[in-house]
């Protein structure tokens, strides 16, 4: 395991990293999120990143990335940072690819407005049982989510089971190519320490049976001393 410098230029953070670590979760431990999280490899993801320096330190691009960026995009230094792994110790310099800006709150709420004002009666008001419907969606989320005993140890346990799942789902996201160097690198380590543990079991039958070996001839001494000492008595009388 190494150590990387990574340098994130839009976002004005430095610091280091261990080799092996994907693009992506080197961005997040810095406070960098994506709007999506990649969740299906089929549709278009939202972790493009450019990088400026410190190309030949990542793994090759993947399948995934050959379909989702443009050849003008990969030729830019452009990569998607759920689908590289740092392989290699050295230096990035990682630039955020600017995305399109969301409209604001203020602006979006003021074009419902006036779309609503425009609206048929009829549809109004089916707007407005969505609307409360959503509402009433929040309200039970809100319940589940109380800070009364009963329901924090239900949510504990949910939690644990989340927990479980997002490590088993994030597995099955990385990328094909990824997959099969870790199942051999999981296999390899799986050998060394059936190994070990075969060296320890030997190692320990070994001592077990010297001791034994030494117990019976510390016990056959005894009774041979024993022995003599009941003959020497005998002639001294």
């Amino acid at each position: 395991m190494g150590e990387v410098i990574i340098n994130f230029e839009s976002e004005g953070l430095e610091g280091v990293v261990a080799t092996g670590s994907y693009l992506a979760d080197a961005a997040k431990r810095f406070g960098i999120r994506f709007e999506t999280d990649c969740l299906d490899p089929e549709t278009p993801h939202d972790c493009a990143m450019k990088v400026s320096d410190g190309m030949p330190i990542l793994s090759p691009p993947t399948k995934t990335e050959m379909e989702q960026l443009t050849a003008a995009a990969r030729k830019n230094g452009e990569r998607l940072a759920c689908q590289t792994i740092i392989e290699k110790p050295g230096e990035l310099k990682i630039m955020s690819v600017k995305k399109k800006e969301e409209p604001k709150v203020e602006d979006t709420a003021e074009e419902f407005k006036k779309e609503f004002e425009e609206m048929p009666l009829p549809k109004k008001i089916a707007s407005l049982v969505e609307l409360e419907a959503i509402a009433l969606g929040e309200t039970f989320s809100y319940v589940l989510n109380s800070p009364y005993q009963a329901v924090g140890k239900v949510m504990d346990v949910m939690a644990g089971f989340g927990f479980k799942m997002e490590k088993a789902d994030e597995k099955a996201k990385r990328p094909a190519e990824h997959q099969k160097t870790e199942t051999k690198k999981a296999k390899t380590e799986s050998g060394k320490s059936s190994r070990k543990s075969s060296t320890r079991k030997k190692t320990g039958a070994k001592k077990t049976a010297s001791a034994k070996r030494k117990a019976a001839s510390a016990k056959k001494n005894a009774a041979k001393d024993t022995a003599d000492g009941s003959t020497n008595e005998t002639k001294t009388d």
